[in-house]
């Protein structure tokens, strides 16, 4: 990959310490850029930035937290200079019925993925101006078709992707670039612990066939590695989900028949309580805001 675009830029990456982050942190890698790796797991970071095949550095920094990523930003200025792309990656889940989540950790959810990403955007958008550079919204199938007991994530995801669309709108004259990823279902450590909820883990089996598949991290890290370098307005992985992107009108009826048939059952059998956090990401951020009182580092 040494004719790749990226080879000696610098690229950022938010969430990169395990699952879709980590994995396009190394793929990006492989193409020869300079990676920055942000999460507030430092241990984790730490590791993945070790085993990468070139520069990186590794900052602990919420997304959230807006001293976090001035200074976040001011190191990776100092040590790799100024980043040609930006990936708002980081992100969490929890799962349950609405009505018994518990309205801080839906905020958090919301606080994370939404408000992170438009913060993540805001203090790199900057560089991203000197560099004419490329940032990339990580959305997902629930940007366009929301579903039952994941109203947090379903409405952070619907709302990164209208914010993406704005701030194309907006920067497209300054030379940036904006493009958003649709991700379906990922092997990484979130899906896995959605699976072990019944009522999550039924909901996805109700699913078709294709929608119901789970892709491994890598591919999926590859196809995104390949819209960064063409700058991609959007990329679809797998790439049937721009046909369904397409008829997104009809997604609600359909994911309200399905839920009709399928949650009272599911209710019969069991409780249907919160999950709380999801994966070891989720269990990662929920330590860092109990151990600082509500405001994670």
């Amino acid at each position: 990959m040494a004719d790749s675009p990226l080879k000696d830029r610098t690229a950022v990456v938010t969430g990169a310490a395990r699952g879709v982050g980590a994995a396009l942190a190394e793929a990006l890698a492989r193409r020869g850029a300079r990676l920055a790796l942000i999460d507030h797991d430092r241990p984790a970071l730490d590791a993945v930035a070790a085993a990468l095949p070139g520069p990186a550095v590794a900052v602990a920094a919420d997304v959230t937290d807006d001293a976090a990523l001035e200074h976040a930003a001011e190191v990776v200025r100092e040590r790799l200079g100024p980043p040609s792309v930006v990936v708002a990656n980081a992100g969490i889940a929890e799962g349950g019925p609405f009505a018994l989540s518990d309205p801080a950790s839906w905020q958090r959810v919301i606080d994370v993925n939404l408000t992170g990403s438009a913060r993540t955007a805001r203090v790199f958008l900057p560089d991203l101006t000197v560099t004419a550079g490329y940032h990339l919204q990580i959305a997902s199938l629930a940007s366009f078709g929301a579903a039952p007991m994941m109203s947090a994530y379903c409405a952070s995801k619907a709302g990164v992707e209208a914010f993406a669309h704005s701030l194309r709108a907006e920067v497209a004259h300054h030379g940036v670039a904006v493009g958003i990823a649709y991700l379906n279902w990922t092997d990484t450590d979130m899906v896995r612990d959605a699976d072990r909820h019944t009522v999550l883990r039924e909901l996805r089996a109700h699913m078709p066939p294709p929608a119901r598949r789970v892709l491994p991290a890598d591919v999926v890290a590859d196809r995104l590695a390949r819209a960064v370098e063409r700058r991609r307005t959007a990329v679809y992985v797998p790439g049937w989900l721009r046909a369904v992107q397409a008829g997104r009108a009809v997604l609600p009826p359909v994911v309200l028949r399905v839920s009709r048939h399928a949650l009272p059952g599911l209710e019969a059998e069991e409780p249907l309580p919160p999950t709380g956090p999801l994966g070891a990401g989720g269990l990662a951020d929920l330590a860092a805001v109990t151990r600082h009182g509500g405001e994670a580092d």
